[in-house]
């Protein structure tokens, strides 16, 4: 009897404990989900200095730094699923399971950490080739799979996702299917984006892009902050010089300010290029008042 209420005790000093310190910060602990605003690592796993690359750093680094939203981009690869930019021709940063491993391994290590990833699907890959690959990775044992399509005031606590366990949070752009993966959500049910791919003509605004024609009500906001210089006639390549200034916080928060204004609210999302440059986590302390 005694061993069974010490086991109690301890399983609930545990989740104490989980939800005294969340993402870094225990005033974290108490907000909704929707409530959070995350600096983003645009394209995170294509890491290098060439045309193609939007990260500096690893995705491992891009946590370490404090970067808790990663998005990437697929390809279909001789029917696998690529981590490619564009094409895999152009650029290939190997398979989704070596990347999801990697983001598995960073989430075992870290048990008072949440995080969300963001995964585009251009070639209307099989849904269930992604629900295979977070499987055979194991990060399925820490996704969040909501019972119902979550108004912005229904999102669950940051405390109370990372106590449960739930703590990798999963979107698609397009192509998803919850009836196969209940977990991998329709981003476009639960946010509505800025431009993408913005150049300096149109970098500073909060206008809705995607879904065309969708309601900022109900949805949470991801605001592309990602700077694209024209090279070609439709030939846009990020701007690595450039993103000290373009992470900076005056150069984000230019941005985040029209966003409140327009909605009341700051973004949820801020996707950013070369991340481990400027201000990114000190503008993400202060978009959360922290």
């Amino acid at each position: 009897m005694h061993a069974v209420a010490f086991s109690a005790l301890a399983l609930a000093f545990a989740a104490r404990s989980l939800a005294a310190d969340c993402n870094g910060h225990a005033e974290l602990c108490d907000r909704l989900y929707s409530d959070v605003t995350f600096v983003a690592a645009h394209n995170s796993p294509f890491v290098g200095v060439g045309p193609s690359d939007n990260q500096f750093t690893s995705p491992t680094d891009q946590l370490n730094l404090g970067v808790r939203f990663l998005q990437a981009q697929t390809q279909d690869k001789d029917g696998a699923v690529e981590m490619c930019h564009t094409s895999c021709i152009l650029e290939d940063a190997g398979t989704l399971e070596s990347y999801l491993g990697e983001v598995k391994t960073w989430v075992d290590g870290n048990p008072n950490e949440l995080i969300t990833l963001l995964i585009t699907n251009p070639d209307a890959i099989d849904i269930t080739k992604f629900g295979d690959a977070f499987a055979s990775t194991g990060l399925d044992s820490y996704v969040y799979t909501p019972d119902t399509q979550l108004t912005l005031s229904e999102w669950p606590k940051l405390g109370d996702m990372i106590s449960s366990g739930n703590r990798v949070v999963v979107f698609m752009d397009y192509n998803m299917d919850i009836s196969k993966v209940p977990y991998i959500l329709d981003e476009f049910i639960y946010y509505f984006e800025t431009p993408f791919s913005p150049t300096e003509d149109n970098f500073v605004q909060c206008d809705i892009d995607r879904p065309a024609g969708a309601s900022a009500d109900g949805r949470m906001v991801l605001a592309n902050h990602n700077l694209n210089i024209e090279v070609l006639p439709d030939v846009l390549v990020p701007a690595p010089l450039q993103a000290p200034d373009t992470n900076s916080a005056a150069s984000i928060t230019e941005q985040t300010d029209i966003c409140k204004q327009n909605y009341g609210r700051n973004p949820n999302v801020v996707l950013l290029d070369f991340v481990s440059e400027g201000d990114t986590i000190a503008v993400q302390n202060q978009l959360n008042g922290l």
